[in-house]
């Protein structure tokens, strides 16, 4: 997998469905610059098991990120057509009815290969014939993405492993901390713990009162 950290956020712009119900055109990211930091996360599939766990957890998270200036916003190689109706359907029945933040459809693939989270590649048969090779989905990625537009932050799970939305939430928390304050983050850091100075004396400062 490519590392984008410390790399500028892939541009993209491509259709997205918000407020789980408008399909809007050119949705991007760019819009945020400057503004927002961006917590963006791919899944592989609508209609599957541990995908719309994940959703409602981040939906249910929401308010804690809105609390960190910052926005959510997910994608997956569906079609925007496929999204809106997943959210159509209630959490009861396997839907992702309830989620508000926008929804990407990267139905091209083509988003998902510039962060590098597509499960599988495109390539030839040994008759010339194409082929994808692989999975047209993307793996369980997630981006935080700071206010310059730079990636701050990277996981990428396989598609069976669902992910921690405390885990999220405390990167986030580093990040500002380290942004206000100008220390580094040591270890199982949460917020409301102290920072390090990024120094041999502050270092050993820190250790030592441990």
């Amino acid at each position: 997998m490519g590392v984008l950290v410390g790399k500028k956020a892939p541009v993209f712009r491509a259709q997205a469905v918000i407020n789980g119900t408008e399909i809007v055109d050119n949705f991007s990211l760019e819009q945020y610059i400057g503004k927002k930091y961006v917590l963006f996360f791919f899944y592989p599939a609508d209609f599957t098991f541990v995908c719309p766990t994940e959703l409602h957890a981040f939906q249910a998270g929401l308010k804690e990120l809105e609390s960190r200036d910052t926005v959510l916003v997910a994608a997956s190689t569906d079609s925007a057509v496929s999204h809106w109706s997943w959210l159509q359907i209630p959490k009861n029945q396997g839907g992702i009815q309830g989620i508000t933040y926008p929804v990407v459809a990267d139905h091209t693939l083509l988003i998902s290969k510039a962060y590098d989270v597509l499960a599988g590649e495109q390539g030839t048969d040994e008759q010339g014939a194409a082929v994808f090779n692989g999975s047209p989905e993307a793996y369980r990625g997630l981006f935080l993405i700071d206010k310059e537009g730079v990636v701050r932050h990277q996981v990428v799970n396989d598609m069976p492993l669902g992910r921690s939305v405390e885990e999220a939430l405390r990167i986030i928390d580093a990040l500002q901390f380290t942004e206000k304050y100008g220390e580094v983050c040591p270890a199982n850091w949460h917020k409301g713990d102290k920072g390090m100075q990024a120094t041999h004396d502050g270092v050993a400062s820190y250790l030592a009162e441990k």
